[in-house]
């Protein structure tokens, strides 16, 4: 009793009497397939959801590209490349579920795309303001140059990701 005391005046907690043990193997498994559960819903619904990304970008495609071709081409280039993350992502669970690895390639890809879809939109939006200010139009050189170079390093990092010693697969 007088070493929990001491440990209670230190300012160290006791912990609750399930970690006085190890955990049963019973419930490990079971936070196992709740945790691959979560991945396996997870995964579907980027999957459906990039699915109706896609339909609705060409259902809005082929409405407004007779009056407006160029925005409407942009605007499908624009959602195209969020399916694309999409099934990065997709892709990312399905080879967690595989190997139980999460690599860090697919996530430097969506973050490629996600800049290069920043220089398209914002470049869109430049393109057809009316009202363009010398300093609306440098804010957007900035942020053009800031996410160029935020995707030269990240080529660099998938670059260096692919050089790097890959673990071993148990």
């Amino acid at each position: 009793m007088d070493e929990e005391q001491n440990k209670l005046k230190r300012g160290s907690v006791i912990s609750p009497s399930i970690f006085d043990r190890a955990v049963s193997p019973p419930t490990i498994s079971m936070m196992e397939t709740l945790d691959g559960l979560g991945y396996l819903t997870t995964g579907f619904s980027f999957l459906l959801i990039g699915m109706v990304v896609f339909g609705h970008a060409w259902y809005i495609f082929a409405t407004t590209v007779g009056v407006k071709a160029v925005p409407a081409v942009l605007a499908l280039v624009h959602d195209l490349l969020l399916v694309i993350i999409l099934l990065e992502l997709f892709r990312t669970i399905i080879n967690f579920l595989k190997t139980k690895i999460i690599s860090l390639e697919p996530f430097l890809y969506i973050c490629i795309i996600a800049s290069t879809r920043r220089i398209l939109t914002t470049g869109a939006q430049i393109a057809y303001m009316e009202d363009l200010t010398d300093q609306v139009f440098y804010r957007y050189l900035l942020d053009l140059g800031a996410n160029v170079l935020v995707i030269v390093a990240l080529v660099a990092a998938v670059f260096l990701a692919r050089k790097a010693p890959q673990p071993a697969i148990a």
